[in-house]
């Protein structure tokens, strides 16, 4: 559904903290932090998987799958292969 490098690429893309998407997402901090401290793709309950890509969508960042076209003509970022490995 949607990957903590997407998260925080989102995140950095909206020039936003983790506390302001928590609050678009009507989500906790903590919530949002296990989010992303996740390992490849999000684990959580589905519904506040759900508010997250909400929450993006309405500010603007469309969440592009892997493999997956792009159908809006905004620019993007997207990797060409999975995510770095994370840095303690």
């Amino acid at each position: 559904m949607i990957t903590s490098f997407q998260m925080r690429a989102a995140r950095a893309l909206l020039g936003i903290d983790q506390k302001t998407l928590a609050e678009m997402a009507g989500l906790s901090l903590p919530t949002i932090q296990r989010m992303e401290g996740s390992v490849g793709t999000v684990r959580g309950v589905v519904e506040s998987l759900t508010k997250v890509v909400e929450a993006l969508s309405r500010a603007g960042v469309e969440l592009i799958g892997e493999n997956a076209r792009s159908e809006d003509g905004g620019r993007g970022v997207r990797l060409k292969q999975p995510g770095p490995p994370r840095r303690n």
